[in-house]
């Protein structure tokens, strides 16, 4: 499967930092790798995804792991206690700003490691992820390299199935293979977490901590810049668990929107197309509906693109179902889709309403309030 990769690289022009990059290097010679882990009221993931580090085929001994704590005021802090007094590896570090961004660069800074692998709290992870990660690395001499997501429900009701199970269909997703998989190995525009060289996360200067969201994605898009590429390895998966809920649901789509507008008034290239499809989408139903005011034609063309919409819902759900071969999909994937398109949408337009007006008016990943 891997050798899928020589064409690509041909196809691929030789950037900056990958020029500079050292030659591919044997796992087992890497002295330190450093996980940073950002976290807040983590408290019923933490221990979970501690316990799928401590399981990895990796050297416990190759390991600093950096929990970068947004100031939790659940039980996470105490779990981590109980963690450290076992595993000494494990620092625990505040984020007082409590941004993800924020996080990541005290990680980079306090990190001793050649390497660095973001790790997600709200995940778990096999017990190859970090030697894959790192193997791939070297291996297609990248600059950054990572797997897909598997995405889990937040819990065992029939909602949060949905969700996962929406969230992992291109018709919710597009063509963001972190979430939708792939078939082979590929350069991308980002992949989970991200697994890179400390001295290449620090030439492109780290994240960028005006970000509240998509911060990854611009570091990303600053890395490809550079020259750098993005390697996801459809091998390397980590389990992560969607919202649970509908109305959770609805606010992690609404923020996501909102960053995928928003960004631009950092002059940040932390977007794709794909991101501003649902925007594109809504505006032509409001536009419509208020041109059919003037003229019934665009009444027809209203129907029309609802029309279309539903039916190629419709067909994302029964092929869902049908695979699941089950019918109580059948009434919350529309929904799950519906929700996941209309939230984003209206997040962007606010987004942009904001790109208006002057001074910063939504701060962290999902707003002022943190």
């Amino acid at each position: 499967m891997k050798k899928s990769l020589d064409t690509l690289d041909r196809e691929a022009a030789a950037g900056a930092l990958v020029s500079q990059s050292v030659e591919a290097t044997p796992v087992s010679e890497w002295s330190l790798v450093s996980l940073v882990i950002p976290c807040r009221n983590e408290e019923r993931h933490i221990a979970e995804c501690l316990d799928s580090i401590f399981e990895s085929n990796f050297r416990n001994d190759q390991l600093e792991i950096l929990v970068i704590d947004a100031m939790s005021a659940d039980r996470t802090r105490a779990i981590l206690a109980e963690y450290q007094q076992k595993w000494p590896m494990i620092r625990v570090l505040d984020n007082p700003k409590r941004l993800i961004s924020v996080a990541m660069n005290i990680g980079l800074r306090n990190a001793r490691g050649e390497m660095v692998l973001k790790i997600d709290a709200h995940s778990t992870y096999p017990k190859d992820y970090i030697s894959k990660c790192v193997d791939s690395l070297t291996r297609y001499q990248a600059s950054n390299a990572g797997g897909t997501w598997r995405i889990m429900p937040g819990n065992e009701s029939a909602t949060a199935t949905a969700i996962a199970l929406a969230l992992a269909h291109p018709f919710a997703s597009g063509n963001a293979y972190v979430k939708v998989g792939a078939k082979e190995p590929r350069w991308a525009d980002s992949a989970a977490f991200g697994c890179w060289r400390k001295e290449v996360l620090e030439k492109i200067g780290g994240w960028n901590e005006n970000l509240g969201g998509s911060s990854d994605m611009d570091l990303n898009a600053r890395l490809k810049e550079a020259g750098g590429r993005i390697l996801l390895d459809p091998e390397i998966q980590i389990s992560y668990y969607a919202d649970a809920n509908f109305r959770s649901y609805w606010k992690h789509n609404f923020a996501d929107g909102v960053w995928a507008t928003y960004v631009l008034k950092f002059r940040s290239k932390a977007w794709a197309w794909r991101h501003w499809v649902p925007m594109v989408f809504l505006l032509s139903l409001l536009g419509t509906v208020g041109l059919a005011f003037f003229s019934p034609i665009f009444g027809l063309v209203f129907m029309g693109i609802l029309g279309f919409y539903v039916l190629v819902n419709l067909a994302a759900t029964i092929q869902i179902s049908s695979r699941e071969k089950s019918i109580k999909y059948l009434l919350l994937l529309p929904l799950a889709f519906a929700i996941r398109h209309f939230a984003h949408g209206v997040g962007a337009l606010y987004g942009a309403l904001l790109l208006t007006l002057p001074g910063e008016h939504w701060k962290g990943r999902r707003g002022a309030k943190q």
